[in-house]
C-alpha cells in the first residue's frame, strides 16, 4: 500500500480500463484497530503490507457500487462491515452497523450521507474534519480538479448539487481522497468549492 498524506493513511488501487482511472481503497491505521474504506482487492504485497500494520477491524463501504472486494477481505480477516442505511433493505453484503447522516463509526471518523447519487444515501466520511473521502458522487478523472457523476447516472441531479454544494461549506478540508480517480492532497476546500461553482 502507498502512503499518502498522514502517516497513518494508506492507499492502494486497482485501474479501471473503462473509464480510465484508478479505483481506490483506503486504510485508516489506529491503535484501536484499523479501517479500511471501500477496499479494492489485495495484492500479495499489500496484504502482508497490512498484516503488518495489524490486519482489518472494520470495513466501510460508501455504497452498493463500492463493494468491490470487501466480502473477501472480511471473510478472510473476520472484520466487521458498515454500510449505508439508506440502502439496508437492498444491500448485497452483509453489515454489522448501518451509518447514517453525522454518525460516527469511531472517533474522529463522521458520516455524512449525500442525496441524489446514482445509489440512495451514499456515504462521504469526514476523518477528523480535514480529510474527506468520498465513494462515488465526487470523484476526479483529471489531476487537480474534483468533478461529479455524469448526469445520467445521478437519481436525483439537483439533490446531488445540493449535497456537493453541502461538502463545499465544510471550511478545514485539506484533503479530498476518492473512490474513483485522483485524489487531491492540497487545498480540498478550494477544490470543493470551484466544483460546487461549476454546478
Amino acid at each position: 500500500m502507498k502512503s499518502l498524506h498522514r502517516p497513518d493513511l494508506y492507499g492502494w488501487s486497482t485501474f479501471n480500463p473503462a473509464r480510465n482511472i484508478d479505483f481506490n481503497g483506503i486504510a485508516w491505521i489506529r491503535p484501536n484497530g484499523n479501517i479500511l474504506i471501500d477496499p479494492v482487492a489485495l495484492s500479495n504485497h499489500d496484504w502482508n503490507h497490512l498484516e503488518s500494520l495489524g490486519g482489518v477491524d472494520w470495513i466501510v463501504l460508501t455504497n452498493s457500487e463500492h463493494i468491490r472486494a470487501a466480502k473477501e477481505i472480511a471473510a478472510q480477516t473476520y472484520a466487521k462491515v458498515a454500510g449505508p442505511a439508506a440502502e439496508k433493505e437492498i444491500f448485497s453484503i452483509a453489515c454489522d452497523r448501518w451509518l447514517s447522516d453525522g454518525d460516527e463509526l469511531v472517533p474522529g471518523l463522521k458520516t455524512i450521507e449525500l442525496q441524489g447519487s446514482k445509489t440512495p444515501g451514499e456515504l462521504a466520511l469526514l476523518l477528523e474534519e480535514t480529510t474527506l473521502i468520498t465513494g462515488d458522487l465526487i470523484r476526479a478523472h483529471k489531476a487537480g480538479t474534483l468533478t461529479i457523476l455524469p448526469k445520467e447516472k445521478l437519481l436525483n441531479p439537483e439533490a446531488a448539487i445540493a449535497s456537493v454544494r453541502k461538502l463545499a461549506q465544510l471550511p478545514n478540508i485539506e484533503t479530498v481522497l476518492v473512490g474513483d480517480g485522483w485524489s487531491v492532497f492540497r487545498d480540498g476546500h478550494l477544490r470543493l468549492k470551484e466544483l460546487a461553482a461549476t454546478l
